[in-house]
């Protein structure tokens, strides 16, 4: 076996091990934010390791539904959320 071909399968084994790991790990906030945006309404589950970052995930997948267009978008964003719940 040469030492490119070692390495290779080193490097591969490395990363489907990272990719199997990460898959299993959970998140340790997950919450459903609903969020009211020009005359319509949309709520989304996210998950993250960080209570702000759940929170803002939820937002933009949301708003995402929401918005038509960057500005839009952007705009919806900075709207507060009608509802923040915290899921187990």
């Amino acid at each position: 076996m040469t030492k490119t071909l070692w390495l290779s399968v080193v490097f591969v084994t490395l990363v489907l091990g990272y990719i199997i790991i990460s898959s299993f790990s959970r998140p340790k906030f997950r919450c459903q934010v609903c969020m009211a945006f020009n005359g319509r309404r949309d709520c989304r589950t996210a998950s993250a390791e960080t209570r702000e970052n759940a929170v803002r995930t939820a937002i933009t997948n949301a708003c995402a539904e929401l918005a038509g267009g960057r500005i839009e978008n952007n705009q919806c964003e900075m709207t507060t959320p009608e509802s923040v719940k915290w899921l187990p």
